[in-house]
């Protein structure tokens, strides 16, 4: 896979300008991180949860959970109902249906659906809606354009889910999956957790492809773009150093010669040992 061109990003979400104001009957949330900028937007009262990670306010505003996957079937899925999908919706439903919420953006702006990405706060909560439901096991933690330190927390809460088995993390179609597992060719379209030694390291140009294994056309690989290395490097993480490290990567699986993955936010991947 390291000769091959990259495939057209149709699952990276981008996020546009937009200048919300605070709703006035709402405190504004603290923003615990410096690291984390979040601009506040205005909020509103919860119409209807469409899924496990997206509302529909009364004015008719998407908003979709910023930093978060929920269970959610692939385009080709033709199983019915997916797996915790709905435990995911009536979760959500709970903790905001006909509530009113406040707003933080990661980045200000929507999506090219036209959703608003956001930190959401249900009138009263203590957390965030985002964090909820990663701490009950009904979402992963999903980089996307937002600086690195807006995860930190989401990260810990994820893990702790993950080590009590909680929700997804006891489903076997949610299990990391390994990176030399051949049912990967199998996962096209699937938000996945992958974790593997990388066996090699091409760079063209400004893009790495950390290979798993000795066939590029076949195994797995992940493909790093370049201002997700360059912001690896200023970790001390460069691409090129990674070979021979057990990283673990999440994202979503795409089938360019053989599974794939396309790291654009260094929050994606993660180092699982100390590199002696």
């Amino acid at each position: 896979m390291g000769a091959t061109s990259i495939p057209t990003d149709s699952l990276v979400r981008r996020y546009g300008a937009a200048g919300l104001a605070l709703a006035s009957f709402f405190v504004p949330m603290a923003s615990a991180m410096a690291d984390c900028p979040l601009e506040p937007a205005e909020g509103g009262r919860v119409a209807a949860v469409i899924d496990g990670a997206t509302l529909r306010l009364d004015d008719g505003l998407v908003i979709r959970l910023a930093g978060i996957a929920a269970p959610e079937p692939p385009l080709s899925a033709a199983v019915s109902p997916w797996p915790l999908a709905e435990a995911a919706r009536a979760a959500l439903a709970k903790l905001a249906l006909g509530q009113d919420i406040a707003l933080e953006l990661p980045l200000a702006g929507r999506d090219r659906y036209g959703r608003a990405i956001a930190v959401v706060t249900a009138e009263g909560a203590d957390g965030s809606l985002n964090e909820a439901l990663i701490a009950e096991g009904l979402a992963r933690v999903m980089p996307g354009d937002e600086p690195s330190g807006c995860l930190s927390s989401l990260f810990a809460t994820e893990r702790e889910a993950r080590e009590n088995r909680l929700g997804l993390w006891s489903d076997p179609y949610y299990a990391i999956r390994a990176a030399r597992d051949p049912a990967l060719a199998d996962r096209a379209d699937v938000y996945d957790l992958v974790e593997g030694r990388v066996l090699s390291v091409g760079v063209r140009g400004r893009v790495a492809y950390l290979d798993f294994g000795r066939d590029w056309r076949t195994d797995f690989t992940a493909v790093v773009a370049g201002p997700a290395g360059e912001a690896l490097a200023a970790l001390g993480q460069a691409p090129a150093s990674l070979r021979g490290r057990h990283v673990r990567l999440r994202g979503w699986i795409e089938d360019h010669d053989g599974p794939s993955l396309r790291v654009t936010n260094p929050a994606q991947l993660e180092l699982l040992d100390d590199g002696d």
